[in-house]
């Protein structure tokens, strides 16, 4: 009887790694209002963690918006080392041109822990005094956005 060879699970970044990775790769990168990106990273990620989410949905957090916004790569995201669960919750938030908002909200609600991710990432963007320093039709625009994705994932109000 031939023994079955033992499988070594890889390690996976830790989230001191997973920030680093996430800060680097916003680095550039502004909000709406000029702050640096990595402020909404950290508020999204400490919303998470607020609202009782795991290490898979922490690191999720700091990195969800990085494929949207090109800051990262699919590719990198295939192979780095994160659970499948947090490329999963990566992938369920990132938004895909010319998505329709109820397929993005159906593709969150379908996997598991993306909705808490998102619904930090909801809170955070419409945080009054984040909103404060936009210009009054890009903030009733937002607002707007804001407020139908919450409608369309069941959240309520903020």
């Amino acid at each position: 009887m031939t023994e079955t060879p033992r499988v070594t699970p890889q390690p996976t970044l830790s989230l001191a790694e997973v920030e680093a990775v996430a800060r680097a790769a916003h680095a550039e990168q502004t909000d709406k209002a000029g702050r640096p990106y990595s402020e909404h990273l950290s508020a999204v990620a400490e919303g998470v963690r607020a609202r009782g989410g795991d290490d898979d949905q922490i690191a999720a957090a700091w990195l969800h918006d990085a494929v949207e916004d090109d800051a990262l790569s699919e590719e990198w995201l295939a192979g780095a080392a994160l659970s499948s669960r947090t490329k999963d919750i990566v992938r369920a938030v990132t938004k895909r041109a010319g998505e329709p908002p109820e397929d993005y909200a159906s593709r969150i609600l379908a996997t598991p822990g993306a909705l808490l991710v998102k619904e930090a990432d909801l809170a955070h963007n419409a945080d009054p005094a984040r909103l404060a320093v936009l210009d009054e039709a890009t903030r009733r625009r937002l607002t707007e956005k804001y407020t139908r994705m919450r409608a369309l994932l069941g959240l309520p109000g903020t």
